[in-house]
């Protein structure tokens, strides 16, 4: 079997137009797959430089195949099963800055550069005040990305036209005003000078982005069989799902230089990336938060067999297209479809996504991810929405502990709520069960039985829990 490379496989070559800092699984199936599909389909011609964020990484391995790797993506396509692997060729090479700083600021004399992106995990976006200007390179991914500019803004003598475009991955909200503060913060340590900091204010930009793409990695499991595919010798396939969205938080200018619409991707710039931060949160993370006790309860092991369960089907549907997707403001529309969506990735063939993996620190998730829907839908709707109110009565019947058939239920959370569940459930009363949770304030930072109805739903749900079994109860109501 050949190896990977560009001697054994025709593919393009591209000017280099975007800084990449980290070349992990992410990136390569969602971003490079993005240049992958804009050079192809909206004549973008740009290719990628990879610059290593951290002493120890993957640069050697990339470089070794010309920056070639195969994207497997799998999963439904409205109802339809897909299973596609592409030859992704826009990396030009990689930089590790640690062992050739000189080369990599030379990336800033590039006239052609014109985007940065990176995924340099949450702790990437920090501030630390041991860098210098003069260290090769400084050791944060803020500092790095400083000593950059300030060089690209002294080789083009401070022009208007020679800015960059930075959009960061990193999951963390508003990632991008974290990532200019700290740069900021550099350029006041360093004294880089008024002239620098108006360049950097007026000439780049720096934009919150909204990442989504499930990406599993290197596929062991399946390696095998893909090598006999492509019959070459990749060692750095990687596997997504189909489902891809990027928000984008720049004006329409930014979107004009990067044409991701035009090649038919699901690449939005709008004006603020909070509502579709909240509609993610609410469409995809409340409803797994909620189902996963719920399915676990009901007999039910994985997201896939709980999704297309006729019951739990139904309970699911309920939770997300009558309760949380109604205290949403985007149009209803946009949100069904997106609804739509995230079940095709719930039902995804491909993926064995096991429901007691969501169950970790299910307190903290729901009350980021389903409490804020509560009390809106209440506020709206003038009623509790069942659906999430039987959510977390599953999930405090699951902290109970005790086993579901031979499985022993053992939580995972921190110890000082499991340590409360225990003590209220030793009482054998679940309206003290159902006061004590609600009232934990070291959980959610207020009273809940000052909900209207909550207690009292709350208390009911428990006892018909421990009468009827879960599923009965979910059957009840859907």
């Amino acid at each position: 079997m050949n190896s990977l490379n560009r001697q054994n496989v025709q593919v393009g070559t591209y000017p280099e137009r975007i800084i990449q800092f980290g070349e992990g699984n992410f990136l390569r199936a969602f971003v490079d797959w993005i240049v992958y599909n804009m050079n192809k389909k909206a004549d973008f011609n740009g290719s990628v430089v990879v610059v290593q964020p951290i002493d120890k990484g993957m640069v050697d391995m990339l470089n070794a195949q010309d920056g070639l790797y195969h994207l497997n993506l799998q999963g439904l396509d409205h109802g339809k099963a897909v299973d596609s692997i592409e030859l992704i060729d826009v990396i030009s090479r990689g930089l590790n800055p640690y062992t050739d700083f000189a080369e990599y600021m030379k990336l800033a004399e590039n006239p052609d550069m014109r985007f940065v992106v990176s995924n340099t995990t949450e702790a990437g976006i920090a501030f630390d005040p041991t860098c210098q200007l003069a260290d090769a390179p400084a050791s944060s991914y803020p500092g790095k990305l400083t000593q950059l500019l300030y060089h690209r803004f002294k080789t083009f003598n401070g022009a208007m036209d020679k800015g960059m475009h930075i959009f960061p991955c990193e999951l963390i909200f508003h990632n991008g005003i974290e990532l200019e503060k700290c740069i900021n913060q550099y350029i006041e340590l360093w004294n880089l000078g008024a002239e620098f900091k108006n360049w950097f204010d007026n000439a780049c930009g720096v934009y919150s982005t909204l990442v989504d793409r499930i990406v599993p990695g290197y596929p062991k499991d399946s390696i095998d069989e893909i090598l006999n595919r492509i019959q070459l010798d990749d060692k750095l396939v990687v596997k997504g799902e189909i489902f891809h969205l990027w928000v984008i938080e720049a004006p329409q200018s930014v979107a004009a230089e990067f044409p991701a619409d035009k090649a038919g991707l699901n690449v939005l710039f709008v004006p603020s990336e909070k509502p579709y931060h909240d509609r993610k949160v609410t469409l995809l993370n409340g409803p797994h938060t909620v189902m996963a006790p719920v399915a676990y309860l009901s007999g039910f092991d994985t997201v896939r067999e709980s999704v297309e369960d006729d019951v739990m089907g139904r309970f699911v549907r309920k939770v997300m297209f009558e309760e949380l997707l109604e205290t949403l403001d985007l149009p209803k529309e946009e949100l069904q479809v997106f609804a739509g969506d995230v079940l095709d990735r719930f039902r995804n063939p491909y993926v064995k996504h096991f429901v007691t993996s969501i169950m970790l620190n299910s307190f903290p998730k729901f009350k980021t991810r389903d409490l804020p829907g509560l009390k809106i839908y209440l506020e709206r709707k003038g009623m509790l929405p069942m659906g999430i109110v039987l959510g977390l009565a599953a999930m405090t019947t699951y902290y109970k502990g005790g086993k579901r058939g031979d499985d022993v239920i053992v939580p995972n959370d921190d110890a000082a709520i499991i340590a409360l569940l225990q003590e209220l459930w030793a009482t054998g009363d679940t309206k003290k069960v159902a006061t004590g949770v609600l009232g934990a304030a070291f959980i959610w930072d207020e009273d809940l039985n000052r909900i209207n109805g909550l207690t009292d739903q709350l208390t009911q749900y428990l006892n018909q829990i421990q009468e009827k079994g879960m599923l009965e109860v979910v059957r009840s109501i859907v």
